[in-house]
């Protein structure tokens, strides 16, 4: 699925969304619209440069480890079917993976933290090592580490400006995260950002 062309200039600044920006753990189950969704996904990780395929975020080498996956459910992003949804930067768009709403299961994969399958939305970042580790060796893995953190603030930040809002989780047991998405296991998981309306 394409997603609907991103917008290069909102209603806030970098300044407000930075001063206002809050991690929240309670979300109303208002559906966020598909234009919203692609927003926060180009802002994660998408172009912004076509001629060199530069991204929205920083990468080591420019070789983008990062693979992000969005997890939705029945209704709750408009225009988007229930399951997991793999993103790609390079056409701007979703490619479905899986049909389970798995929400639920990512919560009891992230010790038990059943808050963030109250999100509309729950983005999984992970890093292939292996894009920067042939290059860097094992200081790689610190800069997949390091990009995966300008990635989660560019999610909030954008959520912010959307009049969303975001959580983060970095505590889960990585093995059950992969197992439940059904992901190659070369994309290990970092971070787990529910993402909607604030309650």
């Amino acid at each position: 699925m394409i997603l609907p062309d991103p917008k290069l200039q909102g209603d806030i600044s970098v300044e407000q969304a930075i001063c206002g920006r809050r991690s929240v753990r309670s979300f109303s189950q208002k559906p966020v619209s598909l234009s919203f969704l692609s927003q926060i996904l180009w802002a994660a990780q998408g172009i912004t440069e076509e001629a060199g395929g530069l991204r929205s975020v920083p990468s080591a080498g420019a070789l983008y480890p990062i693979e992000i996956y969005a997890v939705t459910g029945s209704g709750t992003v408009e225009e988007l079917e229930a399951g997991i949804h793999r993103y790609r930067p390079a056409v701007h768009g979703l490619d479905r993976i899986s049909e389970k709403d798995i929400r639920m299961d990512l919560g009891r994969a992230s010790l038990s933290q059943m808050w963030l399958a109250n999100a509309p939305v729950v983005i999984t970042i992970c890093s292939e090592y292996a894009r920067v580790t042939g290059k860097y060796g094992q200081r790689g893995m610190r800069y997949a580490m390091i990009e995966a953190g300008h990635t989660a603030q560019n999610i909030f930040l954008q959520a912010h400006a959307l009049g969303l809002a975001a959580g983060i989780v970095g505590a889960f047991i990585d093995r059950d995260v992969v197992r439940t998405m059904d992901i190659p296991a070369v994309h290990e998981p970092l971070l787990i950002m529910p993402v909607g309306y604030p309650a």
